[in-house]
């Protein structure tokens, strides 16, 4: 873990426990800042020290983040905070988010770090509430709530995907998800990703990210194609058909390192080891 490991034992990954465990950290976290750092300590009270629970903490941060003339933050804090405290599943997605980061990003260097200012978390979870409403038939709603995380965040969500937990967007400026694109468990997408379709036409239409999942910067990724468990896509890479599971795809338009007939296949899981190294010395005569 980066800025070196937790010093206390963690409860079980996906329990009440573990909530309840890392609100403490994170409460600990911005205390620590606010003493060292004085000019931050009104921001670190109002935006978490001043509230019981890391979903009252989070529902603040994202209505005041959200909020515009027209839409005001306490409106926003409402709407955040009763899908937030309905949904146990929510909340235990968001602290998959935050251990995620914090694990596999060596720029995250506290969980309160990543809660505050880490703009691919924060949209995440805002579409996590905007999915909800969607499912709830509060199609409007949902709607604004994700234009108003584009304008911000620069990230674009169809409140319609469907996203696992322990999910990194990393940077994620850029990154757009297409309205029947469903991202797996342990997925990390890096900046200016799209998972896009190939046309006008309606219908399931959009990619299939499996558990596992790292996409490298820039690549693009269309049509309902299926990435398998594991797989890898460079950064660049535009992708027009299905990927199998522990493979790599690279290039424009992407082909699997080591060939279709027998790819390379790693053991790692690239989306929780961030491996991006396809070894492109191994399979091609590419010299700068």
């Amino acid at each position: 873990m980066p800025a070196g490991e937790l010093r206390h034992p963690t409860p079980p990954l996906g329990s009440e426990e573990e909530e309840k465990w890392l609100w403490e950290q994170i409460k600990a976290e911005a205390r620590r800042d606010a003493e060292a750092e004085p000019a931050l300590a009104s921001y670190l009270y109002s935006t978490i020290l001043a509230h019981s629970s890391l979903e009252r903490s989070l529902s603040f941060h994202l209505g005041n983040k959200l909020c515009s003339s027209t839409l005001l933050s306490t409106l926003l804090y409402d709407i955040f905070l009763n899908v937030f405290s309905a949904d146990a599943a929510i909340r235990s997605a968001t602290v998959a988010d935050l251990r995620a980061a914090r694990v596999r990003d060596p720029a995250c260097i506290s969980f309160s770090h990543c809660l505050l200012n880490f703009k691919g978390f924060l949209a995440c979870q805002a579409h996590r509430v905007a999915h909800k409403l969607w499912t709830q038939c509060r199609k409007p709603l949902a709607l604004a709530l994700q234009s108003r995380i584009s304008d911000v965040f620069a990230v674009d969500i169809h409140p319609a995907a469907r996203i696992g937990k322990g999910v990194l967007f990393d940077h994620a400026t850029g990154v757009v998800v297409g309205e029947t694109a469903v991202i797996g468990n342990n997925v990390s997408i890096l900046h200016h990703v799209t998972l896009g379709g190939t046309g006008k036409s309606s219908g399931d239409r959009h990619p299939k990210i499996g558990d596992g999942v790292l996409i490298g910067a820039g690549a693009t990724i269309l049509g309902n194609v299926v990435i398998g468990e594991g797989a890898k896509i460079g950064s660049g890479a535009v992708v027009l058909m299905d990927v199998p599971p522990r493979t790599t795809a690279v290039g424009i338009p992407a082909r699997l390192v080591g060939g279709k007939e027998q790819p390379k296949v790693h053991e790692e899981i690239p989306g929780e080891s961030m491996d991006h190294t396809s070894y492109i010395s191994d399979w091609s005569d590419y010299i700068i």
